[in-house]
């Protein structure tokens, strides 16, 4: 993993976003923290990052509409998203909106660090 490599996290639930910033930058990512996809939107410097990893189901709007607004503004960068919810249809939902991972919570850490591995520049 290069040193530069930046992941945002985009993530309602304090703890679980603490957690995953504690994760990611003890491995070495640089990582920035989002409460919220409008508060990721409003910052012009989060669209710069390396790979997101966003819930699904959030105040406001979802993952898969954070994926969805990306795409109609042009953004390439690499999604992944977790979720508590055990529905398959909106796993499928995930995936379709392109979606790179889908991990189910509460999941392990090896399992989000190989998604992550699998979208960034080796």
């Amino acid at each position: 993993m290069p040193l530069s490599s930046s992941v945002s996290v985009v993530e309602d639930d304090d703890s679980l976003r603490i957690a995953i910033v504690g994760l990611l930058d003890s491995l070495g990512y640089r990582v920035k923290a989002y409460a919220s996809a409008e508060t990721f939107l409003d910052d012009p410097s989060g669209r710069e990052t390396d790979c997101i990893i966003t819930d699904i189901q959030m105040p406001g709007l979802t993952g898969i509409e954070l994926k969805q607004r990306l795409d109609r503004l042009g953004v390439k960068t690499p999604v992944i998203m977790v979720t508590a919810r055990t529905e398959l249809s909106l796993h499928a939902r995930a995936k379709a909106s392109g979606a790179v991972c889908v991990l189910q919570k509460p999941f392990q850490e090896a399992d989000l660090v190989r998604c992550i591995e699998g979208v960034l520049p080796a």
